[in-house]
């Protein structure tokens, strides 16, 4: 674990925008016009998705993946001008949050500058030929590691956006050796000491797999050992498992447990209930009273918590990697009073110094949970397909005040609570 990492990470909310779906106009001036917006949900830092130009060479759909970069050092013209990033940048700050960009340091397109300028830089396929090593990701081709001039080019190009931003998401970091990534922050922390470094870890099948092809592929423990926060993949397979049927209730909720013991002390997950990369969690949890106690457990669970554009209005589709797609803002359906009611609930300190604990109830699929730390508990109640049912809570009878809607809460019977099908948190303090 980054040993600097402070717990008081885990109360941050992050939003994610991907440009150029983002709005009609797809720009940074139209993300700058909604960031009023995204704040007012309860947003500390917004990561922007990869800004910077995309290759045409093997492009796939009209416009090309952001993950197919084709200079790490300049601006996507299609998104705006590098006057109007700075301009974004510095708005976000305006309204009291972070931007990280994403930094995608495994390949690049097979038209990058580097291809030209470094061609030693890149993977060779037996025949010779640019390629890569894992996956079916035709429109990219990935860098080799073992050139030390590639460190010094990509660490003095993070040196100059941690001039600029306040962090970086990188892509698929578990692919890139582990000192690469210890070096980078170091040298990064001489420009910016406070710059944030997210990490997309990787599900544990991809370790696998990586591994019996003889490549790199960085366990979240060793992830860990370099950046602030990684993703909640290691349990995310138990999550689609549980909403498939696949999985009990109970196997989810102990795979997520067991990381209070797994991480050091201080450790960070990113959670979600999807991303760019995954399902809208409208489409995997159809029913809006069972999303509302997902997103109500979702911001419960300790870590840092990720709204993907769009989710609050529960869109269904996810944006299209590769065209023009996008997000309906005017779905019917509008989330933002719940993001907005659960924020001040992730900014108490109990949920980022406390121990949590969860517990299934398997029959009627709801999850209840305690955080302990000292004298103070918080309890939260999560049906998680709507039903009712007669609740331990581990808290005194008494009455209790909803920190989601305000509503009068009764524990009675030696700790029990009726869950009325709605999310509950409550606390003793």
């Amino acid at each position: 674990m980054a040993k600097h990492t402070a717990k008081s990470l885990r109360s941050s909310v992050m939003y994610s925008v991907y440009v150029r779906n983002h709005s009609e106009e797809g720009t940074f001036r139209a993300v700058e016009r909604d960031l009023g917006r995204i704040r007012s949900l309860g947003v500390d830092m917004i990561w922007l998705l990869p800004v910077h130009p995309i290759g045409t060479a093997e492009r796939k759909g009209g416009l090309g993946s952001p993950y197919a970069n084709q200079d790490y050092r300049e601006i996507n013209p299609e998104l705006g001008t590098l006057e109007d990033f700075m301009s974004l940048v510095g708005a976000i700050r305006e309204h009291g949050m972070k931007c990280i960009i994403d930094v995608v340091y495994n390949h690049t397109s097979p038209d990058s500058v580097l291809v030209s300028e470094h061609p030693e830089f890149f993977y060779r396929t037996p025949e010779g030929k640019l390629g890569n090593k894992a996956g079916d990701w035709a429109d990219i081709v990935d860098l080799d590691y073992n050139c030390p001039e590639l460190w010094d080019y990509q660490i003095e190009t993070l040196k100059r956006w941690a001039g600029i931003v306040d962090g970086f998401r990188c892509d698929v970091a578990p692919l890139l050796p582990l000192a690469f990534w210890e070096r980078a922050v170091k040298e990064v922390c001489e420009v910016n000491p406070g710059c944030l470094w997210l990490a997309e870890s990787i599900e544990p099948d991809f370790i696998r797999h990586l591994r019996s092809l003889g490549m790199t592929g960085l366990s979240d423990a060793e992830t860990l050992q370099a950046f602030d926060a990684c993703y909640d993949y290691d349990v995310y397979p138990y999550y689609s498992g549980y909403l498939a049927g696949e999985i009990t209730l109970a196997s989810y909720v102990e795979k997520i447990n067991a990381q209070e013991y797994l991480y050091p002390d201080n450790y960070v997950k990113l959670r979600f209930l999807e991303n760019h990369d995954r399902p809208r969690a409208k489409a995997l949890i159809p029913d809006e009273q069972s999303l509302i106690n997902w997103t109500a457990f979702l911001y419960f669970q300790k870590g840092m918590t990720l709204i993907y554009g769009g989710q609050e209005t529960a869109n269904t589709v996810c944006p299209d990697l590769f065209d023009k797609d996008t997000v309906s803002w005017d779905t019917g359906t509008d989330l933002s009073w719940l993001f907005a009611a659960l924020y001040p609930v992730k900014q108490k300190e109990i949920v980022a110094e406390g121990i949590c604990h969860l517990r299934a109830l398997e029959e009627e699929d709801i999850v209840t949970g305690t955080y302990t730390w000292g004298r103070r508990k918080l309890a939260g109640v999560f049906s998680l397909k709507g039903r009712e049912a007669e609740v331990d809570t581990g808290l005194p009878d008494g009455s209790y005040q909803s920190l989601i809607d305000g509503s009068e809460v009764t524990v009675y019977g030696g700790g029990k609570l009726f869950c009325t099908g709605r999310p509950v948190i409550i606390e003793q303090v």
